[in-house]
C-alpha cells in the first residue's frame, strides 16, 4: 500500500536536521501503510521535506527504497500504489538507453518522467497511484494521482506551509498545522455518507482530484492540469457505438478481465484475493486461478 507526506516551509526557515525530523514524524503516522520500510528526503535549500513508509511488494531489496531520485538525479519522487504496465514501459526505456538499478516500478515511474515528461508519463501509466515528485531543477513540486482516485491524496496551506499527504492523520504531526473542521464538508457527509471530491473534512485542505496533477513553483500557487477525463472516455465510447453481438462482447469483456488480473498478480511476495461473498470476487479469484500454477490462497472476515 504504502504512505508518504511532506511539505515546504514557503518561507525557507527551518533548517534541515528540522526538516528531517519532522518528515519522520509525518511519515510515523503512516506506519500502518508501510512497515517494511521508511525513508526521508530534503532540499533544505528550497524548504522541501518528503517523508515515506513502504509496503514492499516489488523489489524487496534496497533499490527500492524511497524517497527515490532518478539517475540524473534531477528527481525525487515519493510514491504509493503500483504501475501495472511498467515492464512495458520499463522495456520501452531501455532500449532508448535507460539503464535500471533495481527491478520495481517506482523506478520506472520517475524515470519516465525524467525520459518523457510529466504529463506524457502520466498518460502511458496503468495502474493505481499516487506520488509526489520534487524537481531539483525548476524548484518545482508535482502531486499526481491515478485516473480512478484509487490511492488518496490530500494537500493544503496552513501556517506558512505547503502540506501534503497520503492521509489526513500525517498533517497532525507538524507543529505548524492546526485542524479546523470544514462546516460544509462535514454538513455533506452526513447527507451523503462521505466528502464530496475536492473537499476534505477539514477547512483548506482539498483532494487531488481523480486523473489530475498539481504542480508548485517555488514563489508560485498551485495550478491543477487533468491528464485524463472519465466524462471524455464515455463521451467519446459513445460516439463510436460499436456493434457487438452478444458472443463477441463477452468475448471481449473475458479477454479484458484476464489481461487486468494477470497485471494485477506481479509480485515478489506471495499473493492471495479477498473474499466478500460476491460474484466479483469469486470471478477474480477464478481469472486468478485459471493463471496461477499452485493454489490461489483466499481470504474472509467474519464475526461471531
Amino acid at each position: 500500500m504504502c504512505g508518504f507526506a511532506g511539505f515546504i516551509d514557503l518561507a525557507r526557515r527551518t533548517p534541515e536536521e528540522t526538516l528531517l525530523a519532522r518528515a519522520e514524524g509525518m511519515a510515523a503516522r503512516l506506519y500502518h501503510r508501510g512497515p517494511d520500510g521508511d525513508g526521508v528526503w530534503t532540499d533544505a535549500g528550497a524548504g522541501l521535506a518528503l517523508g515515506h513508509r513502504r509496503l514492499a511488494i516489488l523489489d524487496l531489496s534496497p533499490t527500492g527504497h524511497q524517497p527515490m531520485a532518478s539517475a540524473d538525479g534531477r528527481y525525487v519522487i515519493a510514491y504509493n500504489g503500483e504501475v501495472y504496465n511498467f515492464p512495458e514501459l520499463r522495456a520501452e526505456l531501455e532500449a532508448d538507453g535507460v539503464a535500471f538499478r533495481g527491478s520495481c516500478d517506482t523506478e520506472v515511474v520517475v524515470e519516465a518522467i525524467a525520459a518523457w515528461g510529466l504529463e506524457a508519463a502520466l498518460g502511458r501509466m496503468t495502474g493505481m497511484f499516487a506520488f509526489a515528485l520534487w524537481d531539483k531543477a525548476e524548484h518545482t513540486l508535482c502531486l499526481a494521482r491515478d485516473r480512478l482516485g484509487i490511492k488518496p491524496l490530500y494537500w493544503g496551506r496552513c501556517g506558512g506551509h505547503f502540506f501534503f499527504a497520503s492521509e489526513l492523520k500525517a498533517l497532525r504531526a507538524h507543529p505548524a498545522w492546526k485542524a479546523t473542521v470544514d462546516r460544509d464538508a462535514l454538513a455533506a457527509y452526513l447527507r451523503f455518507g462521505y466528502v464530496p471530491v475536492p473537499r476534505s473534512i477539514y477547512a483548506g485542505v482539498s483532494k487531488l482530484e481523480p486523473g489530475a496533477f498539481l504542480t508548485l513553483r517555488e514563489g508560485g500557487e498551485p495550478k491543477i492540469r487533468r491528464y485524463w477525463d472519465l466524462r471524455e472516455i464515455g463521451l467519446a465510447a459513445r460516439a463510436r457505438q460499436p456493434t457487438l453481438d452478444d458472443i463477441e462482447a463477452a468475448s471481449r469483456l473475458d479477454g479484458l478481465l484476464r489481461d487486468v488480473v494477470k497485471g494485477r498478480m506481479a509480485a515478489d511476495v506471495p499473493l492471495g484475493a479477498f473474499l466478500s461473498g460476491g460474484v466479483d470476487s469469486s470471478t477474480v479469484t477464478a481469472l486468478m486461478q485459471a493463471q496461477s500454477l499452485r493454489p490461489v490462497k483466499t481470504f474472509s472476515i467474519g464475526f461471531t
